[in-house]
């Protein structure tokens, strides 16, 4: 009896399917991939519409009033409506198109080209749209406040437009272009292929003007690259040490840091050292500093700054206690 209720039992149980944890997931939560989809578009759309309104707000409060620009076709614009009476906007989208042909074709095809023809479709409209409401002579009259306003809110916008993988348009495209293939950050690309439109904002206005527009040029790219790529929140650090155990546990204890250690050589006296990695928050390096002069007066310690670090246990020490 014992031997065939085991049998039985067996019978019973031995062709039961499995359960897949994938299957079960997707059988839970069928849509979920269509939801994130839309949830990364949608965040992505409130972004190129938030830069491209700032972008014309800008334009209308602070770099027409003074005349003032960080190069760009925002600069040129300027130039050209000096002379001829078209409206700002018009003008803006007709200088734009050239630039968009190259983007398209460079910088990602169809997804790029809409989404930047749609961050200027809209910049161009509430350029138009915003102006009748602006007061006259913009939010200041002093050209210095204009420079460093203009280019720190058009800065802003920029990089909210490519945080969301468009561009603002204008000599933007082709600033992207040459950092994709040259790997200079942004704001210096700016700064070198806005100079000769800045140059003729000189010649057109004066050279005053110039100056002023060479510190909204300068200020736009420190704000572009701070809102596209964010603060600076973590710091590689790397130790150079002979004990490198007792460094690694201090660290670990009293950071909860997760430690990569390798075999290194040093140069200079000879013979084996280890070399030890870590990532830690900016609030952390006074810690981590104390922890390897306590630990090992002759080590070596350099901290550098990173964008940017996932998994691991960054971030973890201060939910740690």
């Amino acid at each position: 009896m014992p031997q065939h209720t085991d049998t039985r039992r067996w019978k019973r149980t031995r062709f039961r399917r499995p359960t897949l944890p994938w299957r079960s997931a997707s059988r839970r939560r069928p849509w979920q991939g269509l939801a994130d989809l839309v949830r990364r578009e949608g965040v992505n759309a409130v972004l190129l519409t938030a830069g491209a309104l700032v972008n014309a707000l800008a334009f209308d409060l602070f770099l027409a009033p003074g005349h003032v620009a960080p190069g760009g076709l925002t600069g040129l614009t300027l130039v050209v409506t000096r002379w001829l009476p078209f409206p700002d906007g018009l003008v803006l989208f007709v200088l734009n198109i050239p630039l968009l042909l190259l983007g398209a074709w460079q910088l990602g095809g169809a997804k790029f080209f809409a989404r930047t023809v749609y961050v200027i479709a809209v910049t161009v409209v509430a350029i138009d749209g915003f102006a009748p409401f602006v007061p006259d002579g913009g939010a200041s009259h002093d050209p210095l406040l204009n420079a460093l306003y203009g280019g720190a809110v058009t800065g802003i916008a920029a990089g909210l437009v490519i945080r969301a993988r468009g561009n603002i348009g204008g000599t933007g495209i082709l600033s992207r272009v040459l950092q994709r293939r040259t790997g200079v950050p942004m704001g210096q690309v700016y700064l070198m292929t806005d100079g000769a439109i800045v140059l003729l904002l000189g010649a057109v206005f004066g050279w005053e003007q110039a100056l002023y527009s060479l510190v909204a040029l300068f200020v736009n790219g420190m704000a572009t690259d701070y809102a596209a790529e964010g603060p600076s929140l973590v710091r590689t650090v790397f130790i150079v040490t002979d004990r490198p155990s007792d460094v690694a546990a201090a660290l670990q204890q009293r950071l909860r840091s997760g430690v990569t250690a390798w075999r290194g050589e040093g140069m200079y006296r000879g013979g084996e050292r280890t070399v030890l990695f870590c990532t830690v928050n900016r609030a952390e390096v006074r810690e981590v500093t104390q922890v390897v002069r306590e630990t090992d007066h002759h080590g070596f310690l350099v901290v550098g700054q990173g964008h940017k670090a996932l998994g691991g246990t960054i971030g973890k020490s201060d939910s740690a206690g």
